[in-house]
C-alpha cells in the first residue's frame, strides 16, 4: 500500500506498541499495520496514549502466537476462530487479527477465511473511515478510496453497497448511528436509506447486543441528530417501540445548561413515557441488568410525585423513600421536560449532599418494652412517619418513647 500520511500519535512511541509490532515485524517484516480507531482518532483530533490498538497482520493466529511468545510477550487466543489473538504488555492488551475476507454471513455473524490481502481486508470492514491503516513508523494508507477525508470529516459512509453490508451484519445499523453520534458532521442519506430498509434484520440480533450498542450511541456527549435519525428511519421503533427521539433532544439540552455528564439511562428514560408497567418490558426486550433493570422502575416509580420546586423537607422524604438516584433521576428529567433546567445543577447537589439517614429504631427496640404481634409493626410504622415529618431530626430516645405503650 502506498503511504499518502503520516501520523505520530501517542500511543505509537508507548513501549508496549512497540515492542508488540517489533515481534511481529521479526515473523514477517511490513506485514502488520495498525488499524480502525487509533488510527481514526488521529484524525478526528481525539487520540489518547491509552486508545485501545488494533493490528491488522498478515500472519496466520498460531504465527502471532509464536512471535510475540518468541518475544516474551504474553499472548491468549481471545477471538481464535475469528483470527484474533490478544498481546498482552505491561497490562496492556493490543488485539491482533489476520487480514480476513467473508466466506459466508447470515446477519449476525460471519464465516471468514484469512487472507494476504489488504484491500480484501479493507473490503470487509463497516465504514470507510476505519479502512485506515498505519505502519510501524505512522506512515498511513487508505486501501479504500476517500477513507481520509472521511476520517478528518467525521462522515460516515458504509464500504461499497449500504444494503449489502447491513446484510452481512444487522448490528451495523447501529453502530451507523453509534458512530454518527461521535463522529459524524452530517449524516449520510445513502446510508440512512440502507438502515430504513435494512431494520427489520435487527431482530435477529440478540437482545444483548442491541443494548450494549444503544448505550454506547447514548454516551455521545450529544446524540440528539443521532437518535432524530433512528426515529425517522423507523430504526428507533424498531428496537424500542413507543420510544420518542425528542425527550432525547431535550435531555441534552437539559445538561448542556447545568453541566451535567452523559448518562445513557437517564436518555433511555427521556425517550420513554413514565409508566411503570411498561418498565419490566423494556427491562426485558433490551436485557438490562438487574441494576439497571431497578433503575428504570423506580425512575419511573408512581409513589414518586414531582420532584421540581419540592421545599427540603419533602426532598428529604423523597429521597428516603426512593433513594438519591432515582430522585435525581427524576429531577433531571422533570427539569428536561419542562425546560427549566436553570436550577438543576443546584437541585442535584441538594439531593446527593443529603445523606439519607437510617431509621434508628427497630422490632428489637418494641419487643423490649413489651410489644407483640400486629402492635409492633404499627407503632413501627407510625414512629418511622413522626421521625419522617420532624424531618428526620427525632433521635432514638424521642423515637423510643413514642414506642412505649400509651396506658
Amino acid at each position: 500500500m502506498t503511504p499518502i500520511e503520516r501520523i505520530a500519535p501517542p500511543w505509537l512511541s508507548h513501549p508496549g506498541t512497540q515492542a508488540v509490532m517489533a515481534a511481529l515485524e521479526v515473523a514477517r517484516p511490513a506485514g502488520s499495520r495498525f488499524v480502525g480507531g487509533c488510527v481514526r482518532n488521529v484524525f478526528r483530533g481525539t487520540t489518547q496514549s491509552d486508545d485501545d490498538i488494533d493490528i491488522a497482520t498478515q500472519l496466520t493466529p498460531p504465527a502471532v502466537i509464536a512471535a510475540l511468545e518468541a518475544a516474551g510477550i504474553r499472548a491468549l487466543p481471545t477471538g481464535i476462530d475469528h483470527g484474533t489473538i490478544t498481546a498482552i504488555f505491561g497490562h496492556r492488551p493490543f488485539e491482533i487479527t489476520t487480514l480476513r475476507r467473508d466466506v459466508e454471513t447470515d446477519g449476525r455473524r460471519a464465516v471468514v477465511a484469512f487472507t494476504e490481502d489488504w484491500a480484501e481486508d479493507a473490503a470487509r470492514r463497516d465504514f470507510r473511515l476505519n479502512a485506515l491503516y498505519a505502519d510501524a513508523e505512522g506512515h498511513v494508507a487508505e486501501p479504500i478510496a476517500g477513507s481520509l477525508a472521511d476520517a478528518r470529516s467525521g462522515r460516515v459512509v458504509f464500504i461499497g453497497d449500504a444494503d449489502e453490508r447491513l446484510r452481512e451484519d444487522y448490528l451495523r445499523i447501529l453502530r451507523f448511528f453509534r458512530f454518527n453520534a461521535w463522529y459524524g458532521e452530517a449524516i449520510d442519506g445513502t446510508g440512512l436509506d440502507a438502515c430504513a430498509r435494512q431494520r427489520p434484520g435487527l431482530q435477529k440480533i440478540a437482545a444483548e447486543r442491541i443494548w450494549k450498542e444503544l448505550k454506547k450511541l447514548l454516551a455521545a456527549p450529544d446524540p440528539s441528530a443521532a437518535v432524530l435519525a433512528m426515529e425517522e428511519s423507523g430504526v428507533l421503533d424498531e428496537i424500542l417501540p413507543g420510544a420518542h427521539a425528542d425527550g432525547v433532544v431535550a435531555l441534552c439540552e437539559a445538561e448542556r445548561q447545568a453541566g451535567l455528564p452523559a448518562d445513557p439511562m437517564q436518555r433511555v428514560m427521556a425517550m420513554l413515557a413514565r409508566r411503570g408497567r411498561e418498565m419490566d418490558a423494556v427491562a426485558l426486550r433490551l436485557r438490562l441488568s438487574n441494576e439497571e433493570a431497578r433503575r428504570l422502575s423506580a425512575w419511573a416509580s408512581a409513589g414518586m410525585d414531582h420532584v421540581q420546586g419540592l421545599a427540603p423537607r419533602d426532598l428529604h422524604a423523597a429521597i428516603h423513600a426512593y433513594g438519591h438516584e432515582a430522585v435525581t433521576d427524576r429531577a433531571v428529567l422533570e427539569a428536561a421536560q419542562t425546560e427549566q433546567a436553570g436550577g438543576l445543577a443546584a437541585r442535584i447537589d441538594a439531593i446527593t449532599g443529603w445523606p439519607r439517614p437510617v431509621f434508628p429504631i427497630g422490632g428489637d427496640d418494641a419487643l423490649a418494652i413489651g410489644l407483640a404481634g400486629p402492635d409492633v409493626g404499627k407503632a413501627l410504622r407510625a414512629a418511622e412517619a413522626a421521625w419522617i415529618d420532624s424531618d428526620f431530626t427525632l433521635g432514638r430516645d424521642a423515637l423510643l418513647a413514642l414506642l412505649k405503650p400509651r396506658r
